[in-house]
């Protein structure tokens, strides 16, 4: 399941977390840059104040990518007693080396890498930091004046990432200056763990102090998972959206019809030699039948966004050439159908440049009791994906 990531500036933001239900206690002064760091002391007073009642984690700064520097900084936090370390690997020839230089810290404390999305990330270091034994890695942005997570990774390139480093062994986390609509459009990547800061400081933006009623709100949207002498703060009936509690919606209050209409993308398809090796301009229509959870929506909990629509269908395209029209469709209709509250789907996919008309196909399809995922690579294939370790294996836990 993923967990929330609260970032907090001390022991008494982290008590405000604490309360709020953040799974993840991270250290981190915000007013010093993406990965800025407090002090060795603040991070040692916390860990001991939260003394296992949450997991709990530190970054390192935003270091230079000289190898000393942080392996002296990672041994310093790792003295703390922090159960994560967060380490910022920006764009450098010497990534590689910082990386080798943790792996006898690897073997006792957990480690976290940190890639930028707003500075051209070089997934191809996931693999390195599987062998030097890094615990996770995790996508952020360094420059938050500069966009959201979503404006420069976008979700058709999520799966690329999630799926990549979860086949390495390594927990998998999100953040970048998330607000509560990013959160439904985020967990169905399944990542181990979303990052915030921002979203939990009210209007006030990320260099206030955390707000109760705002970890809250976050806290609602992500489900959680029950632990002895823990209740769990998440309404699970308001959660069937996310596909937590099938069946949890209230038929007697009917249903609304969520669209999209008119949304063109590029797409490499075609049964023809002469469709492949290019794209051409695809039209989608897509109007999904969803059973209400109040008469009175109010926020994110309460709906069945319009985005997880075009979001699936871009990761699905992302993934390359597809023959048929109808097995688009196909794809297109099971991704919003894996929504326990969307109980009939229409898709309409059109060609728009074989000649002077549109051609292409309309489906139906209900929901069936068990929808294999769409953003899975093998999800619409007679064959097996490849073996992949459970993330829960090597995930968040204590």
């Amino acid at each position: 399941m993923t967990k929330m990531l609260a970032s907090v500036t001390g022991p008494d933001e982290a008590e405000i977390a604490i309360l709020g239900g953040a799974d993840i206690i991270d250290l981190k002064d915000p007013k010093a840059g993406a990965l800025g760091a407090v002090a060795i002391e603040t991070i040692r007073r916390t860990a001991a104040q939260v003394a296992g009642r949450r997991l709990t984690s530190a970054v390192c700064g935003d270091l230079p990518m000289q190898p000393e520097i942080i392996r002296a900084r990672v041994e310093e936090i790792a003295a703390t007693g922090v159960d994560y370390i967060k380490i910022g690997f920006f764009p450098s020839p010497d990534a590689g080396a910082c990386s080798e230089i943790l792996r006898p810290f690897s073997q006792k404390t957990r480690l976290i890498a940190v890639l930028f999305a707003d500075l051209a990330p070089d997934f191809d270091l996931l693999p390195q930091l599987a062998r030097d034994g890094f615990h996770g890695a995790m996508v952020d942005t360094a420059d938050k004046a500069n966009g959201r997570l979503l404006d420069h990774l976008p979700p058709a390139r999520i799966p690329a990432f999630v799926d990549r480093a979860k086949a390495l062994g390594l927990a998998v986390g999100l953040s970048g200056s998330l607000e509560a609509p990013d959160v439904p459009r985020l967990l169905p990547f399944a990542p181990d763990f979303l990052g915030f800061r921002g979203a939990l400081c009210g209007e006030g933006g990320r260099t206030r102090a955390i707000d109760l009623q705002a970890v809250e709100g976050i806290r609602a949207l992500i489900p959680e998972e029950r632990q002895s002498g823990r209740s769990s703060r998440v309404d699970y009936r308001l959660l069937a959206a996310r596909g937590y509690a099938p069946g949890a919606a209230d038929p007697a209050l009917g249903t609304d019809k969520i669209f999209v209409r008119d949304f063109v993308l590029p797409v490499e398809i075609g049964a023809y030699s002469f469709e492949h090796g290019h794209t051409q301009k695809v039209r989608f229509d897509v109007t999904a039948e969803v059973l209400r959870v109040t008469s009175n929506p109010e926020d994110m909990r309460h709906i069945v966004s319009y985005d997880l629509i075009m979001d699936g269908i871009r990761a699905i395209v992302a993934r390359g050439h597809v023959q048929l029209s109808e097995a688009l469709a196909e794809q297109v209709a099971a991704h919003v159908l894996e929504d326990p509250r969307v109980t009939r789907v229409t898709v309409r996919v059109e060609k728009l440049e074989l000649g002077p008309a549109g051609v292409g196909v309309e489906i139906e399809r209900k929901r069936a009791k068990q929808q294999p995922s769409a953003l899975r690579p093998d999800a619409m294939s007679g064959h097996q994906g490849k073996n992949v370790q459970d993330p829960g294996k090597k995930g968040f836990t204590a």
